[in-house]
């Protein structure tokens, strides 16, 4: 059976083999053309077409449930297979699935209409939570439950966009996609809480990893969880003091588990310093967003920036880069060029957070072009390994 299997495994294009080949590979190209498209239209260098309600809808939506969430489909549906010892989606399925995220970005983008638009992208949605629901129900995996749930949410928090796209409501939309950015902080908490550590240890020669504090990894989950639903029903879209307490509290938790992390071996490997200053930037969106609801700032949209930008994509860019090694047989020492694409891009996220305050063009383009740039460093570096085989002659 086990040769019949691996046959029938590399009978399959290298690309469809697992998942974080086509999505890593299409979120990343989409990445490094959709941000400088944005930037492009919202200064007023693109007199052509519309999509789908607008381009603030458009940039709002797609680079949460387009550019994200094809990176997180990749990384669950390749590590799901570790974690259960089920066979993961791959050949026609995986090419199934990916085509359908393909549809929905190229039906917003060149405007389907609303009625015809949101049963699609709810689909890609609804096939990954089922994806992974099912195998990790085989098992009975119930440690990996409360992803399932992010993802279910996750199914609402668009549905909630794409109701407020079909009625014409803004402020729908806005709920929907905030609730949907803090899913996937509640994510990154709870994958980032599990692997950094482990990654840091593994990259240092550590004998072990940093033991986690439980409770506190509840707790930021729980509490970020809350924040998420607060905003998917509306009652976080103005500064009220209570929430800056739950936002700074979020913020400090962070950071503590930061600081039990941190080894000052961290700056030698590029592998590392950008895990952990992408989660620095979470803390730097909370306590931002803590100050904006005690009223000390003007605006929620740099913070709000900081972990969209710097801590969501990011902790999505060092990811990548690291995944992509390991499950091509390949070792864990960074292409030349990579280590630049971090530094440029922390550089991007930087102007976009700080800069783009003062001098809101020039700032946008600076973010703009030092984030196109990361991203096009890591497709002309990794895409050549996406496609290939893998070099130990591995199925996957």
């Amino acid at each position: 059976m086990q040769v019949i299997d691996r046959r029938k495994a590399l009978s399959i294009a290298p690309i469809w083999r697992l998942a974080f080949r086509p999505f890593f590979l299409a979120g990343s190209v989409y990445a490094l053309l959709a941000i400088p498209l944005w930037v492009a239209t919202w200064t007023g260098h693109w007199p052509g077409f519309q999509p789908t309600g607008g381009w603030l809808a458009w940039h709002r939506h797609e680079m949460l449930f387009g550019f994200a969430m094809a990176i997180v489909a990749g990384f669950l549906l390749t590590a799901v297979q570790t974690w259960t010892g089920q066979i993961a989606p791959s050949g026609n399925r995986l090419m199934g699935l990916a085509l359908l995220w393909l549809a929905a970005r190229l039906g917003w983008l060149f405007g389907l209409p609303a009625g015809w638009l949101a049963p699609l992208d709810l689909l890609f949605l609804l096939a990954l939570a089922w994806m992974m629901a099912r195998m990790l129900w085989a098992v009975r995996q119930k440690r990996n439950y409360p992803i399932v749930v992010v993802l279910a949410l996750m199914f609402g928090a668009d549905l909630l966009v794409l109701t407020g796209l079909l009625q014409g409501s803004d402020a729908l939309q806005r709920q929907g996609v905030l609730a949907g950015l803090w899913l996937v902080a509640a994510l990154m908490a709870l994958i980032g809480g599990r692997v950094i550590p482990f990654f840091t240890q593994r990259g240092l020669g550590k004998l072990e990893a940093v033991k986690p504090w439980v409770w506190l990894d509840v707790a930021l989950l729980v509490g970020t969880g809350v924040i998420a639903l607060l905003h998917a029903f509306g009652l976080a879209m103005r500064p009220q003091p209570l929430l800056g307490l739950l936002f700074a509290a979020i913020g400090a938790g962070h950071l503590l588990r930061l600081a039990r992390w941190y080894d000052k071996g961290i700056w030698k490997v590029g592998l590392l310093w950008s895990l952990h200053l992408a989660m620095l930037w979470l803390v730097v969106a909370a306590f931002g967003l803590a100050l904006w609801h005690f009223g000390l700032l003007a605006q929620s949209s740099p913070s709000l920036h900081a972990l969209s930008v710097g801590s969501m994509s990011g902790l999505i860019l060092a990811m990548i880069a690291r995944v992509t090694l390991g499950h091509t047989g390949r070792p864990l020492q960074l292409p030349a060029g990579i280590v630049g694409a971090f530094v440029l891009f922390n550089l991007g996220t930087a102007a976009r957070v700080f800069l783009s305050v003062i001098w809101p063009v020039a700032g946008l383009w600076l973010a703009a072009a030092c984030w196109a740039l990361a991203f096009a460093l890591y497709v002309w570096r990794y895409a050549p390994m996406l496609v290939a085989p893998r070099v130990d002659g591995h199925p996957g």
